[in-house]
């Protein structure tokens, strides 16, 4: 097969937060996953900060993290979580597991945590249970860097500086858990609530996000754009994003399927269910076109990512789930889908960081994985803040009876501020390899070198076997003039680095 690549044809700028993470108040994902407390003495940390999970997520250089929900956002009420610990307010966990959430993690534990990845600030506020005036002295909180009531109350609990929130969500999926709102009646919420986000440092000025639409609710997106809009012709909006949440769901929310206890009819039905972000960034783009001709308004897709069955015998509510070569599959193809929409899509935020649905990390008491999905963003980090360049492949349908078929390849191509072009490729095949040569238009091949996330589809990490599935570099790849050929695994993705 043939892969026509066009170095000279730059479609658009990747930006580095379409590899963005979310991490919500679940199960294991703030607490043992990301946090294990600042007295904890079994567990290295810094600042209670698991230094094994913040390490393993500079490597892959997260670029940004949103935080606390998720459905978790429109019931927590952030007063809750500053202050002495032992005097923060307990509360029980009504979305997830009814667990007791002591609220230990808070606002200046978020901003640490981030301190530490190095990585911008996504915080989603309170609108489904919570006040204009509470969202508003929250953002007074964190980003208030003169005399106010809430600055002075955020210096007495110990920081002087005010932080940078470089995103700001008003409301989390306001049509359902959020509220279960109309698209009309939250349009108008919206326009009231993000008044009062305020940017106290024009230099430093919040990045506004509307709740948008799950998955292809197109009514809800064109009605919230709609609401939000003097008109058609004139930009008028109060919003700088709109969020879209979508995830593979291989059969039915009811039995969604095991995460590792598949077989080849449910490889295929979840690649193709994962391939319809396509069909639903495309559509979704097309409405907000008709109020947004300019794109100043982002897509923001905030919450993807597979969802299976839970493991059994872990808590029903916390979510967790085992990740394989499938996952890796998943995430190649959603980062690919990015990529290649990257004049519309700003954001995207996987769900989510640790132990819960799709993770990049895995831990267990003082242990911790990387699972097959963390290779992939390992991979694809070449692609951050890259040029987008246009890309085609010739195809063949794979897969088994005719609802379960899907292309056999999928790419997307960057050329990186280094001057080196990118080129990431997925294998959806479950047994069969592929030749490739890729053919550069008007570009000789100086030097290339490639790596590979791959094996069999069952294949995934465990405690005891931690390595199974990593990252590994692929001698296979050879350059002459301006092609480049190369032989791609069934079940693998691939990243191939040309210098030209």
């Amino acid at each position: 097969m043939k892969l026509f690549i066009n170095p000279k044809h730059l479609c658009g700028h990747i930006n580095p937060e379409l590899q963005g993470h979310f991490s919500e108040h679940l199960g294991r994902c703030i607490y043992e996953g990301l946090y294990v407390g600042e007295n904890n003495k079994d567990i290295p940390n810094v600042n209670g900060m698991r230094t094994d999970v913040v390490e393993a997520l500079k490597a892959i250089k997260i670029p940004v993290l949103r935080w606390p929900g998720g459905c978790f956002a429109d019931e927590y009420h952030w007063k809750d979580g500053i202050g002495p610990k032992e005097s923060r307010k307990k509360m029980i966990n009504t979305h997830w597991g009814g667990v007791v959430e002591d609220n230990s993690f808070g606002t200046h534990e978020f901003m640490e945590l981030c301190r530490q990845l190095g990585c911008k600030t996504y915080v989603n506020g309170n609108v489904g249970s919570g006040t204009v005036q509470e969202m508003s002295e929250w953002v007074e909180y964190m980003t208030m860097e003169g005399v106010s009531p809430m600055a002075d109350m955020r210096k007495a609990n110990g920081h002087e500086e005010a932080w940078r929130v470089d995103y700001f969500g008003v409301g989390n999926e306001n049509w359902g858990c959020g509220g279960n709102m109309t698209p009309e009646y939250y349009g108008n919420l919206y326009r009231r609530y993000q008044t009062y986000v305020r940017n106290y440092d024009p230099k430093k000025p919040i990045f506004k996000i509307a709740c948008g639409s799950n998955a292809d609710d197109y009514e809800w997106t064109d009605m919230v754009m709609k609401t939000c809009f003097k008109s058609p012709e004139q930009f008028h909006g109060f919003m700088d994003g709109l969020s879209l949440h979508y995830y593979t769901v291989p059969d039915t929310w009811e039995k969604k399927g095991g995460a590792v206890d598949f077989d080849e009819k449910f490889w295929y039905k979840t690649l193709k269910k994962t391939l319809f972000m396509d069909e639903l960034v495309s559509r979704t783009t097309a409405i907000m076109d008709k109020y947004d001709k300019k794109h100043q308004v982002g897509l923001i897709v905030d919450e993807w990512g597979t969802w299976y069955d839970v493991e059994a015998g872990t808590n029903p509510g916390f979510l967790y789930q085992q990740n394989t070569i499938r996952d890796a599959l998943v995430a190649g193809i959603n980062l690919n889908i990015f990529n290649k929409h990257c004049d519309r899509v700003k954001m995207a935020n996987i769900a989510q960081l640790c132990n819960v649905l799709q993770s990049v990390i895995l831990t267990e008491g003082d242990k911790m994985i990387k699972t097959p999905t963390y290779h992939v963003f390992d991979m694809y980090k070449a692609h951050q803040d890259a040029e987008l360049v246009d890309s085609f492949i010739e195809n063949e349908t794979v897969g088994v009876e005719d609802d379960f078929k899907v292309p056999a390849l999928h790419e997307s191509v960057s050329l990186g501020k280094d001057g080196k072009l990118h080129i990431t490729l997925a294998n959806l095949s479950a047994e069969k390899d592929y030749d490739i040569e890729a053919v550069l238009s008007e570009t000789e091949v100086k030097g290339v070198s490639a790596e590979i996330v791959g094996g069999e589809m069952h294949d995934h990490n465990t405690f005891d076997d931690p390595e199974k599935v990593t990252k590994k570099a692929f001698d296979g790849v050879k350059a002459n003039g301006g092609k480049i050929s190369f032989t791609i695994l069934k079940c693998s993705v691939m990243h191939i680095t040309a210098e030209i």
